[in-house]
């Protein structure tokens, strides 16, 4: 009782931290987000041993210059395909390979990409629109806490089938099933209370999010087991890490920018 007390306070402090930053201003959600990215990239580094301390300022800077300056859209779209590509290819090695080979330069790319490029579209994605709209990256937020809540629960209640069982023992496959269902629900009481899009785009991005947000708790699992180590951090008790907590929105971000991007050109 006293573990799920420390765990629910810890995550509302969390949760608090990401609304009322969003509805404060762009200025104060970047600066915030910037901070929590840093905090993944320093849990980060040890996890697949890459002791490269230039590395660090390239975060903040790509933060001002990219989100907080803005960039020509040309420019963006190559982070972002860059970004994608390297996501896929980390796809690739979880499904197919026992281990992620960790060479030096891979390493770097992940770092470069995986981590410090994804984490830019989280706080792209309320400039999607004309004006700044902080209720498209809560709505984001808020799919993913319903899929890893659902999920959770759905799976203590009905896992019988292992999802990954090599990598995450715990996650199956109804309670990945379980999350998505109700990640789909969240995107369509968003539309109501949100608007912008309508309900099937709302579907659309929720299943994206969702199904990428999944794969992407899959791979930090994937590095945690590689490192031998239970969490990323202890920043946050009764979650581990920072890391830990947004493994889910960092890998799900570019996919579901390009989905708002490819929405708004069709519409």
């Amino acid at each position: 009782m006293k573990e799920l007390m420390v765990r629910s306070v810890s995550g509302i402090v969390y949760v608090s931290l990401v609304v009322l930053s969003a509805l404060f201003s762009r200025d104060v959600f970047i600066v915030l987000f910037c901070i929590f990215a840093f905090i993944c990239l320093v849990e980060l580094m040890p996890m697949i041993k890459l002791n490269q301390w230039l590395i660090y300022p390239v975060l903040p800077l790509a933060y001002y210059v990219i989100v907080w300056q803005t960039v020509p859209d040309v420019i963006l779209y190559l982070i972002l395909g860059a970004t994608l590509l390297v996501n896929c290819y980390l796809i690739r090695d979880l499904v197919l390979l026992d281990r992620i080979a960790m060479f030096n330069t891979k390493k770097h790319v992940i770092v470069l990409l995986y981590l410090i490029g994804s984490s830019l579209f989280i706080a792209l994605i309320p400039d999607v629109v004309e004006t700044y709209k902080p209720m498209l990256l809560i709505g984001i937020f808020a799919i993913i806490w319903v899929n890893d809540s659902f999920a959770y629960a759905s799976g203590k209640l009905l896992g019988k089938h292992k999802l990954m069982k090599r990598i995450s023992p715990k996650k199956t496959i109804e309670g990945f099933a379980g999350g998505l269902i109700m990640a789909l629900v969240a995107g369509a009481v968003l539309h109501y209370y949100v608007g912008v899009y309508n309900i099937y785009q709302w579907l659309i991005l929720a299943f994206v999010v969702a199904f990428f947000g999944t794969i992407g708790d899959l791979i930090q699992s994937k590095f945690k087991r590689q490192a031998d180590v239970k969490d990323s951090g202890n920043i946050m008790p009764g979650h581990g890490g920072i890391f830990d907590r947004m493994d889910s929105i960092i890998f799900a971000a570019p996919f579901a920018y390009l989905t708002f991007l490819i929405i708004n050109y069709v519409s």
